[in-house]
């Protein structure tokens, strides 16, 4: 082991946490990205076919926000879900050991 790397179950349970929270902005930021790029195109595409200029672009891209939340939450359900089989809840026996070692 080096030295001043502390592998106790709190620091790999804060790390899991870290990389789940990681995860979960990386995938919201690019489903947000996807969700409005495909919304421009499909609207800028629109558009030409019909001859109009911005209409359908501004209806996409107004239509998006309302998918782009609804992503969101889902993706977030999904981590809260995901995260809570990683962070043990607050009175089990690891949870008093730590308590107990801090105290100390």
């Amino acid at each position: 082991m080096t030295p001043g790397k502390d592998t106790t179950p709190t620091n790999n349970t804060q790390y899991a946490l870290n990389l789940g929270l990681a995860g979960f902005a990386g995938q919201v930021g690019c489903l947000t990205l996807v969700i409005i790029i495909v919304a421009l195109l499909g609207g800028l595409w629109l558009d030409n076919q019909f001859g109009v200029k911005p209409l359908f672009t501004i209806l996409f891209l107004l239509g998006s926000v309302p998918i782009t939340i609804f992503v969101m939450f889902r993706v977030a359900m999904s981590a809260i879900s995901k995260m809570k089989s990683v962070v043990p809840p607050k009175g089990t026996a690891t949870q008093e050991k730590k308590e107990e070692n801090s105290s100390e």
